[in-house]
């Protein structure tokens, strides 16, 4: 399943690559912000790969540098949703705030996950499962990309998101029920995280306090002409 979820990555990005809507000549922190999540990528299918196949040692020493990397993954994930918000680039599949709302609170959510899975790690059946659930989480943007538009656009665009990204929890309690006959009890905390996150962005950027925010965010950028609450049209 990490080979699966690299791969849908690796997919996603380089098909709007290919259509043009990606470029090289974006600018450097959008750049910087592909290698640090890109980077991530690697860690899991890494990590996974190393535990497969008994290198514990290994697995323990770069746990550690993957714990420390998520933190620079909020810092990068967050900074880099400020300059794009205030550039006015918002995806057309979110309002400006939603978008605002959701990405560092989105990666908060996902090193959350990583940091309690640390914290268990003594327990793998936890531990594993919450690693999965976490990269579960921050899929959305490759589902956004390869998902046609008229899904993710619409009205029921954001369930559709969040069941794609659950769909790969629902495979692991299947898998558990498959070779144990009961779910792990980690699977229902993750799907619960990874589902629940979404609606409460909704709600946060819907109240005054998540306008009021994206409003100061934008002040005196190009991103100020673009409303709150009103998305941007589907480019072509």
């Amino acid at each position: 399943m990490a080979i699966v979820m690299a791969a849908i990555n690796v997919l996603a990005f380089s098909v709007f690559a290919l259509m043009g809507i990606s470029s090289f000549g974006a600018p450097l922190y959008v750049h910087v912000h592909a290698i640090t999540f890109f980077g991530w990528v690697a860690i899991y299918v890494t990590q996974t790969a190393l535990a497969a196949t008994g290198s514990l040692a290994l697995h323990r020493k770069l746990g550690w540098f993957a714990t420390g990397y998520t933190l620079w993954m909020v810092v990068m994930g967050t900074l880099t949703t400020v300059y794009t918000s205030q550039r006015g680039l918002t995806p057309p599949i979110f309002t400006p705030v939603y978008f605002l709302v959701m990405n560092p609170l989105g990666v908060l959510c996902f090193a959350t996950m990583i940091f309690a899975a640390v914290a268990v790690r003594a327990n793998t059946g936890w531990h594993r499962r919450l690693i999965y659930c976490a990269m579960a989480s921050i899929m959305g943007p490759a589902f956004g990309r390869l998902l046609p538009p008229q899904l993710t656009m619409s009205p029921n665009g954001i369930v559709i998101l969040v069941a794609a990204l659950c769909s790969f929890i629902v495979i692991g309690m299947v898998r558990d029920l498959v070779a144990h006959r009961r779910v792990h009890p980690a699977w229902v905390v993750g799907l619960a995280v990874v589902s629940l996150q979404w609606f409460a962005f909704d709600l946060i950027a819907k109240s005054p306090l998540g306008v009021s925010i994206y409003d100061s965010v934008v002040a005196g950028t190009p991103g100020a002409a673009k409303p709150a609450l009103e998305k941007a049209s589907f480019p072509g």
